[in-house]
């Protein structure tokens, strides 16, 4: 804030009775600080009379927007020291007692012995440094039962304890959305257990739709398996008034596998399958929900 014009504690005064509707706001903690040293400096506050000083931390409290507790607890910091800066917090932090080495050890002896109770493994812990001789099991050795269980529920030691496997990628079919453009030949397939009656397994209704014209072919076998699908599959293929050209499913087991992916290469029909977060949505279920 440029106050140079203001020279006196009257003009201060006149300020302060003026600018009752405008409020002030610093920058930071830093420039507050820095501006209201500079203004009882400017001002000589330990030599003002007590009427100056009040107005003078009128002032303050306007521009700064501090309260009044804050103001007379500042200006009490300047008079002691001649001077104010912003105090730096220090959290207090308690010294490790175990490195990440250590936290590693006691994963992988977690890992090798399949978690053991607590207990269990501060024996364990305690027999390598001094049954076995191995040192780095030294600090580790004595540690608490109630430490065992922190340390496990840490970042540190869940970042050792789990390895990231890479996902299985089935080569069989293509991840991609199918592109009828207009043109019928695109099938949607789907399967939909019919339940079980009396401890009796029902019937499983594979459900076949075409995109475009919606013709829909809907076949049954007793078990999902691929020397039963399989033939279904292409008696339900030929049954289509129009070339197939487009196989679409889901990743169920029972449409990704060799015998099914040789099928539609035989017929020279397209396999692609879902992609994550788009679900499969065939014509059986749009007529369910419009019923």
């Amino acid at each position: 804030m440029n106050d140079e014009q203001l020279q006196t504690i009257e003009q201060i005064k006149q300020f302060i009775d003026s600018s009752q509707a405008i409020e002030f706001e610093g920058i930071n903690t830093k420039e507050k600080y820095q501006w209201i040293e500079e203004v009882l400096r400017k001002f000589k506050y330990q030599k003002l009379k007590r009427n100056g000083k009040g107005i003078l931390r009128r002032y303050i409290e306007k521009v700064t927007g501090y309260s009044r507790s804050q103001v007379a607890r500042l200006v009490g910091r300047y008079r002691e020291v001649g001077k104010l800066k912003v105090t730096e917090y220090h959290r207090h932090r308690f010294p490790q007692k175990y490195d990440a080495a250590e936290v590693a050890l006691l994963a992988k002896t977690d890992e090798l012995h399949s978690w053991l109770s607590g207990p269990a493994t501060k024996k364990i812990l305690e027999r390598e440094y001094e049954v076995y001789g191995q040192a780095q099991f030294e600090n580790i050795s004595r540690i608490s039962v109630a430490q065992i269980y922190n340390l496990r529920g840490s970042k540190r030691y869940r970042g050792k304890r789990y390895t990231h496997t890479k996902p299985v990628v089935s080569r069989i079919g293509e991840r991609a959305k199918p592109e009828s453009q207009g043109r019928p030949g695109h099938i949607r397939i789907d399967t939909v257990h019919q339940g079980d009656l009396e401890r009796q397994k029902g019937v499983y209704h594979i459900n076949a739709v075409d995109e475009v014209t919606q013709w829909e072919i809907v076949g049954s076998v007793d078990r999902i398996s691929e020397s039963n699908l399989t033939p279904l599959l292409e008696s339900m293929l030929n049954q289509f008034p129009f070339q197939v050209v487009g196989f679409h499913s889901d990743n169920g087991s029972e449409y990704v596998n060799q015998m099914v992916a040789g099928l539609l290469n035989k017929l020279l029909i397209r396999f692609t399958r879902s992609r994550p977060r788009c679900p499969m949505i065939t014509g059986w279920w749009k007529v369910k929900t419009a019923l």
